[in-house]
C-alpha cells in the first residue's frame, strides 16, 4: 500500500457540512430523478414492518422524488433481480452486486450461532428447510410448517422452523425471493442469486469498500458515522478508515461544533471526490429510518435534532407520538409529525404535529404542503389534524 500525500484537515462550517450531507443523500434540485438515483445515493434501504402510514422502505424515494408508484419500486426491489435483502444496516435492501461485501458478516453470524450452540440445536430443522427449498423452490414460513406454529422456541416465540430459516438467512445460505403480506418468501441463495453474489470477498477489503461507500453517502462523517452506515464494528471501521486515508481515498475534515466531551474537535472524513456544494434547502417528510437521520447522534450533531422513536414507549409516556416522521424545512430538521392512514375514511390523520423552537416561520405552510402531497401519494382524499402538538396546521 502506497501512502497518499499528507493533507491538512478540511475545515467545514456546520451549514457546509449539512449541505454536503444533503447533496450526498440525493436532496437538491436535479440530483435525484429516478428510483435508481435514490438507491445510487443511499446504497441501503432499511426495511421496517410498521405500516401505520407507509412502510419505511417506500419513504426515502418519496422524500427525494415526490409522489411515485409503489408498484414501480416493488418491481425494482423484488422482481428485477438487481436488489436483495440482507442485514446491511438493519434488515435492508442492497444491490445484488454488492452482496459479496457482507460475506464477513455471514461468517460472523455463523461463528456466533456456533458459539451459542444454535448450529447444533437447529441442525435437523435447518436440514429440513434446505431439503424443502431445494425440492419445492421459494416458500413462505407457513408453507414450510405443515404443523402451523408448533414447537415454538425462544427467539421471539418463533417456531424451530422459523428459527432455522432465519439462521440460514443470516449465514447466507437462504435469501428472500420476495414478500407476500410483507412476509419473506425464502429460497436457497445458490438457486436465487448469480455466482458473483455468492463470492466471499476478504473481510478487510470488503469493509474498506463499505466505508468508502458510506463516505460517499454521508458527504462528511465521523468514525462512528462511517461505522454505523453498514453497522461495522468500530475497531474494523477504524482500520478501514486508516487504510483509506493512507491511500488518499478519504480526506480528513473538521466541522465547526463537532466536539467531544473534552471540548476537542471530533475527527471526520470526506471522500476525495466530494465537491463543494451551494445552499440546499429542501422540504421533506422523512421516515424515522431514513439514512439522513437514522443514526441519532449524527442527527443531533448535524441538525441539532434530538429524535427517539416512541413505538415501544407506553402510550401514557410518549412525548410526541407513536410513529413520528421527522420534518425537514429548508434543509433543517425542525419538527415531527405523527401520521396515520385511515384508509376506510380515505383520510390522512395527523395525530400530532410538533415544531422545534428554532423552526422557521413558514414551517406550518411547508408542513401542510407536504402533508397534502403525502395524502395524494397514498391515495387518500382528505387530511385531518387532531390539534395535538405545538405546530398549528390550517388544514
Amino acid at each position: 500500500m502506497t501512502p497518499g500525500p499528507h493533507r491538512s484537515p478540511t475545515s467545514l462550517s456546520l451549514p457546509e457540512a449539512r449541505a454536503l450531507a444533503l447533496a450526498a443523500q440525493g436532496f437538491g434540485r436535479g440530483r435525484t430523478r429516478s428510483l435508481d438515483d435514490v438507491m445510487g445515493h443511499l446504497h441501503v434501504l432499511q426495511i421496517d414492518s410498521v405500516n401505520v402510514f407507509s412502510r419505511s422502505h417506500y419513504m426515502p424515494a418519496f422524500s427525494r422524488l415526490g409522489a411515485y408508484s409503489h408498484d414501480t419500486l416493488d418491481q425494482r426491489l423484488w422482481r428485477d433481480d438487481d436488489f436483495t435483502e440482507y442485514w446491511a444496516h438493519e434488515a435492508a435492501f442492497i444491490p445484488v452486486a454488492d452482496r459479496h461485501l457482507f460475506a464477513w458478516r455471514m461468517h460472523d453470524f455463523r461463528e456466533r450461532f456456533h458459539a451459542r450452540g444454535r448450529l447444533d440445536a437447529l441442525a435437523a430443522s435447518a436440514d429440513f428447510v434446505r431439503e424443502r427449498l431445494a425440492t419445492e423452490g421459494p416458500l413462505l414460513v407457513n408453507e414450510l410448517e405443515p404443523q402451523g406454529r408448533a414447537n415454538r422456541g425462544e427467539w421471539w416465540d418463533w417456531s424451530e422452523t422459523k428459527q432455522a430459516v432465519e439462521m440460514l438467512f443470516a449465514t447466507g445460505e437462504v435469501v428472500s425471493a420476495g414478500r407476500e403480506r410483507f412476509m419473506r418468501r425464502y429460497a436457497l441463495a445458490s438457486e436465487q442469486l448469480p455466482a458473483h453474489a455468492l463470492a466471499e470477498t476478504p473481510r478487510d477489503e470488503a469493509q474498506a469498500t463499505l466505508v468508502e461507500i458510506a463516505s460517499r453517502a454521508l458527504g462528511v462523517g465521523t468514525l462512528a458515522d462511517l461505522a454505523d452506515y453498514h453497522r461495522l464494528p468500530l475497531k474494523d471501521a477504524r482500520s478501514a478508515v486508516a487504510r483509506l486515508e493512507a491511500e488518499g481515498t478519504l480526506v480528513p475534515a473538521t466541522v465547526d461544533g463537532w466536539i467531544d466531551s473534552r471540548g476537542k474537535p471530533i475527527a471526520a472524513w470526506m471522500h476525495r471526490d466530494t465537491q463543494p456544494v451551494g445552499r440546499i434547502a429542501p422540504d421533506a417528510l422523512l421516515t424515522p429510518f431514513d439514512p439522513l437521520s437514522w443514526f441519532r447522534p449524527r442527527a443531533e450533531r448535524l441538525f441539532d435534532f434530538h429524535y427517539r422513536i416512541e413505538i415501544y414507549t407506553p402510550k401514557e409516556k410518549r412525548q410526541y407520538g407513536y410513529y413520528c416522521l421527522p420534518l425537514m424545512v429548508g434543509g433543517r430538521l425542525v419538527g415531527r409529525i405523527d401520521l396515520k392512514a385511515d384508509r376506510a375514511r380515505s383520510t390522512l390523520v395527523v395525530q400530532a404535529a410538533w415544531q422545534e423552537p428554532r423552526a422557521p416561520k413558514r414551517t406550518p405552510e411547508a408542513a401542510v404542503t407536504l402533508l397534502r402531497r403525502a395524502a395524494t401519494w397514498q391515495g387518500l382524499e382528505h387530511v385531518e389534524f387532531t390539534g395535538v402538538g405545538n405546530l398549528s396546521l390550517a388544514l
